[in-house]
């Protein structure tokens, strides 16, 4: 019976691991499809710059999160000898891998907003400020119990702050960061003249919809892989994420009024929107979800560029941050039994969870943003803008001139 036990846990921890190494994978190839909506967001000029940015900061990510990061969240540290890491097939270690993608994912985010016109190497240092000490934060805060809130929570108003995928954890503080950093650059040269703005056509549309279209296969990584194990692996998830993702298309198509850029940012509202919920909420209530945040896209986009001269490139604070916010609020509103889903959540520690990761994200972008502008400069010179930053930090462009 000992050997039977023996295999039997055998083979759950190294399906476990297995399971968790697949969605790390997914979600490490979602940063493809980051550097793919912002190649075919920007102009010509900026695309070689949009895929060194997210290659970098990824590897950036990886060695702050690696040493610091992971261990603010979790309080687990990866100096020990490879033969304690390797316990149970090395889960602990896959597990950092793929929560590794959900932090990286936080400059990716921010990398769409202030692009062409960001200077390199200070948003690289900027990047491994945010996800060494800003992001583990309030990751801990909140998927790790860290610091009481969750507890709170739980005995004031009957459950913890629930966020099942990262909603508000991943989404909205890396739309809410990158506000800050956004406010901070000001406006691309020649944006708005005259009081008006002036439209910049996206480079590529094929490029743009093909970064959507990774996102959105490897969202579903994203989500269903957030159980972490196979016993918590939930059919549930997978049909939500597909649901918020239609919403989100069909909203954005009709609200957009067959806009490419909007239709293909549509379905990444919704899936925003439906992280935090996904386990809870039935499949209608993750339509609504998910529609509900395709149009609040659009809208939310056209007046961030239009009224508010918020000059957001790929609009990452109407996709991940509202839209990141209204997926903490609607977790509250969908997943409880009164409109079909699975209970268990608290509306009032849904509101009170998602204002505090939109604190946590404008106090901590301003922060770093705003250090490393008094210290170093943000931005481009109107120079480097003008050739673009392909040329200008790169040295060459993204199509041969031959």
């Amino acid at each position: 019976m000992e050997n039977l036990q023996s295999a039997v846990d055998t083979l759950v921890h190294g399906s476990n691991t297995l399971f968790i190494l697949i969605g790390a994978v997914m979600v490490l190839a979602m940063h493809a499809g980051f550097a793919f909506l912002e190649v075919g967001t920007v102009r010509q000029k900026n695309q070689v710059n949009a895929l060194s940015k997210i290659l970098s900061d990824f590897a950036v990510s990886t060695l702050a999160y690696f040493f610091i990061g992971y261990w603010i969240s979790y309080g687990v540290t990866f100096l020990q000898p490879a033969t304690v890491l390797s316990a149970d097939h090395g889960y602990a270690l896959v597990k950092f891998f793929f929560l590794l993608t959900f932090a990286a994912a936080i400059p990716a985010i921010i990398s769409g907003g202030i692009a062409e016109r960001a200077r390199f190497v200070p948003q690289l240092c900027a990047t491994a400020l945010i996800v060494a000490f800003i992001y583990p934060f309030f990751e801990g805060l909140i998927w790790n119990g860290n610091h009481g809130l969750q507890a709170w929570l739980a005995v004031r108003f009957g459950a913890s702050f629930h966020d099942f995928a990262g909603s508000v954890v991943v989404h909205a503080m890396g739309g809410w960061l990158a506000l800050a950093a956004v406010l901070l650059l000001g406006p691309r040269n020649g944006r708005y003249r005259d009081g008006r703005l002036v439209a910049f056509a996206p480079s590529s549309i094929p490029f743009l919809a093909l970064g959507s279209w990774i996102l959105i296969v490897g969202w579903f990584g994203f989500n269903v892989m957030s159980a972490q194990t196979l016993q918590g692996v939930s059919g549930l998830v997978a049909v939500n994420s597909l649901m918020a993702m239609v919403g989100g298309t069909v909203a954005a198509l009709i609200v957009g009024r067959n806009d490419p850029g909007f239709l293909h940012n549509g379905p990444l509202a919704g899936l925003v929107a439906v992280c935090a919920g996904s386990d809870l909420m039935h499949p209608v209530g993750a339509l609504v979800t998910g529609a509900i945040a395709g149009a609040l896209f659009v809208w939310c986009f056209t007046a961030a560029q239009v009224k508010w001269r918020i000059d957001d490139v790929l609009g990452v604070w109407p996709l991940h941050g509202l839209c990141g916010v209204w997926g903490g609020i609607a977790c509250g509103i969908f997943g409880s039994t009164a409109l079909g889903g699975l209970g268990g959540v608290s509306l009032i520690s849904q509101l009170i969870g998602t204002a505090l990761g939109v604190v946590v994200a404008l106090v901590g972008g301003f922060a770093v943003y705003g250090s490393i502008k008094a210290l170093h400069g943000l931005r481009l010179s109107q120079e480097q803008e003008y050739y673009g930053a392909d040329l200008s930090l790169h040295k060459i462009g993204a199509v041969s001139q031959d």
